[in-house]
């Protein structure tokens, strides 16, 4: 997975640019624009990821970043307060950014049953490797990450 501290060096920038500072512009326009302009710069090639949790929690904090410049403070009690994680959760009304991802993770999982067997993606997908354990803790890898997403979405489906 690319270094994340390198994708956010290009795309807060463009969260901190005039677009995003402007009271002028209405909260909905700076949204729509963080949907096709900020996220996909952040989550580049993230359908083959394996997300570990520090990766998770720094893009969550780089979401709430974001949407932090575009609601800004709010006024109580005479005082101007920092929004805080929940309430940033529940103005901004569309899904984080992991769950975004993991619902990309997904989408590229159905893709890749659907290709032809002779496309190199398939034949990786498909092949299974013979070799001998590295030391350590085992690594996590794609497929057992999507597999447990889709288990995690048929319990909540289940409900």
């Amino acid at each position: 997975m690319p270094n994340l501290r390198e994708k956010v060096s290009v795309s807060l920038p463009v969260s901190q640019s005039e677009e995003f500072r402007q009271t002028l512009a209405h909260r909905t326009t700076k949204i729509i624009l963080y949907i096709p302009l900020i996220r996909p710069v952040v989550s580049c090639g993230a359908e083959a990821w394996t997300l570990m949790k520090k990766e998770e929690q720094d893009l969550l904090i780089i979401e709430r970043k974001i949407f932090r410049r575009i609601y800004g403070p709010k006024y109580e009690n005479g005082e101007w307060k920092s929004r805080t994680n929940r309430e940033l959760e529940e103005t901004s009304k569309i899904e984080n950014i992991v769950k975004w991802i993991r619902g990309q993770t997904i989408r590229w999982l159905d893709h890749l049953e659907r290709m032809e067997e002779d496309r190199m993606p398939k034949k990786i997908f498909t092949q299974e490797l013979e070799r001998t354990r590295r030391r350590g803790r085992t690594r996590k890898r794609w497929k057992e990450e999507v597999e447990r997403d889709l288990q995690a979405l048929e319990r909540v489906g289940g409900r």
